[in-house]
């Protein structure tokens, strides 16, 4: 007996998600991204979703494993080896009409990304081998879901999503607990809980189905699309699928509501989702309709402040150039970024092929030219075969955790703490890498950048760090501990002089605890004046078991050479 699907009208909360997505099951052209924690309902909020769509309405779900004759179609190895060559659909055609659902989509290789957008784009799939050809629709509801913590997503990639819901674990006792009774009557007995909620599910369908009939003859105004132009340039998005989203997203709204013309009140409810991904985070750019100000505030005006202190007003200071390395590390038996890290990690692309009488993966095309130049005939033999080999896939985390406390604005150090960090990112990232920012000052520390390749926001949000507070050391490790992978590189910036306790009384005991948890290859920069040091930075690096260097070196030049191969290489 199949087991009936939760409902999409039980669903608690997580209004933005629900939106998004019924947004795109009257388009299908409008991708959804659910990006958020763990836990907090995504996958079954977007099989939910599959069963409002008109039927026969297939849920794929696409696993990272993954390969492009798979996803795309490719030949038919059974055929083929009979000697009657032939193409089979892949995936993207299977779930044309329904939901092709991606969970972990940031994880998925390029190539396979940018192929499936391609295909959600245009509605069609195009396939192409061993000199067949064949075109099927493919029209299907596009989502994608993934956690930060576990990588991001290239910012030409994640343009492509029409929709970004940002979505968090609730947080209020009463709300956890109604989902958590939900969740228990369904298990109980589905067959009931799906009949409880069958009216209002009966009412979704109703109004989507509605909203599709209705929806091309929805009208967008000319003031409403250079309203929406207006908006996306205020907020210096360059893309003009970002226009293209809004106009769609909005048409999409008015259907659901049954309105025949885009109002501005249509267009305000949808820029969050077609915009904040889109957006790099500056303090210059307004902030959206409904969301909050942006990441950093203003700079309050500046006051003296002494060495031996963190109590100060906050200030700004730009960054100072300094000459810095090219980080390269490798682990995993000398392959770089460690690739072995990622035991889900689908495919990289082909690079070549060869003969191999039990291939990993057969590559039909080449086996049956052999098995044609050795015999006559299209049927390969096991000494025929040939395997396809891929280019192995390569992703580095940096992960800066930057002391950004008052002790820093003495000789306005920061100016060169900001530097160093900046160009380590220049130099260092290249187009499969990515970058993560840890900033700690007041009593708390925050995830200034969540891991992205897209390195002008992180130098973006760097330059615009205020300076000042307090050195709360221990909480921005434990964040940092969240944040490491098995291709994480750590560089923590500080001088060590942690004052703010995060578990007991003694703040440089929780600071040492948190840095004993952690067990990645890093590097230690101690950016401590040499004027009454305390040696704080090269203690926590011997905890850490990482190297220490001063943040002097930097600035004289120092060749890393030596340090890179003996230190960071593990």
């Amino acid at each position: 007996m199949i087991r009936p699907t939760y409902p999409f009208a039980a669903i608690v909360g997580q209004e933005q998600m629900k939106m998004a997505l019924l947004l795109a099951a009257v388009d299908w052209r409008l991708g959804v991204l659910l990006r958020g924690d763990k836990g907090a309902g995504k996958t079954t909020t977007a099989r939910a979703l599959a069963e409002l769509l008109p039927k026969p309405g297939r849920f794929v779900n696409l696993p990272i494993g993954i390969t492009e004759d798979r996803l795309l179609g490719g030949m038919d190895l059974g055929s083929t080896l009979k000697g009657e060559p032939a193409l089979r659909p892949g995936l993207v055609a299977e779930a044309n009409g329904g939901v092709l659902y991606v969970d972990e989509v940031n994880l998925l290789p390029d190539h396979l990304a940018d192929a499936l957008l391609d295909a959600a784009a245009t509605g069609v799939s195009t396939v192409e081998r061993e000199g067949f050809s064949a075109v099927q629709e493919a029209r299907f509801v596009l989502m994608g879901s993934m956690n930060p913590e576990e990588g991001s997503l290239r910012p030409q990639l994640l343009d492509r999503f029409a929709l970004v819901a940002d979505i968090a674990a609730i947080r209020l006792a009463t709300e956890r607990r109604e989902v958590v009774e939900r969740r228990m009557v369904y298990d109980t007995d589905p067959s009931f809980f799906v009949a409880q909620w069958m009216e209002q599910q009966t009412y979704l369908q109703q109004r989507i189905a509605a909203a599709r009939v209705m929806l091309p003859s929805v009208r967008c105004p000319t003031a409403m699309l250079e309203y929406i132009s207006t908006i996306v340039c205020e907020h210096g998005v360059i893309s003009l699928r970002a226009d293209l989203a809004i106009a769609r997203a909005s048409c999409a709204q008015a259907a659901m509501l049954g309105c025949e013309e885009v109002t501005a009140e249509h267009i305000g409810s949808v820029l969050p989702l077609a915009l904040a991904h889109r957006i790099a985070r500056s303090p210059q750019r307004p902030p959206l309709p409904g969301t909050s100000p942006p990441l950093m505030p203003q700079t309050p005006p500046q006051s003296r402040e002494s060495e031996g202190t963190d109590e100060m007003t906050e200030q700004r200071f730009s960054s100072l150039s300094v000459k810095t390395p090219e980080l390269r590390w490798t682990v995993d038996g000398g392959r770089s970024g460690a690739t072995g890290g990622r035991k889900r990690q689908a495919p990289g692309p082909v690079v070549r092929t060869k003969k191999n009488e039990r291939p990993a993966e057969l590559d039909s095309r080449f086996s049956v030219l052999e098995a044609v130049i050795q015999t006559g005939q299209p049927s390969p033999r096991p000494q025929d075969l040939y395997e396809k080999m891929r280019e192995p896939l390569v992703r580095s985390r940096f992960l800066f955790v930057v002391d950004s406390s008052g002790s820093h604005a003495a000789h306005e150090r920061m100016r060169a703490v900001k530097g160093a960090v900046s160009g380590l990112i220049e130099r260092s990232l290249r187009r499969r890498d990515e970058v993560a920012m840890i900033v700690f000052r007041g009593e708390s520390a925050e995830i200034l950048v969540a891991p992205t390749s897209d390195v002008a926001t992180a130098l973006a949000a760097l330059e615009y760090l205020p300076t000042g507070g307090r050195t709360p050391l221990a909480h921005a490790l434990e964040l940092a501990k969240e944040l490491v992978t098995p291709e994480t590189l750590l560089l923590l910036v500080t001088d060590g002089r942690a004052n703010v306790p995060y578990g007991s009384d003694d703040a440089w005991y929780d600071a040492l605890q948190a840095a004993a948890r952690i067990r990645c290859p890093g590097l230690v920069v101690d950016t401590e004046s040499s004027n009454n040091a305390f040696g704080k930075a090269k203690e926590l690096a011997d905890t850490m078991q990482m190297e220490c260097i001063r943040l002097s070196e930097f600035e004289a030049g120092y060749d890393f050479s030596v340090l890179l191969k003996n230190g960071v290489d593990r």
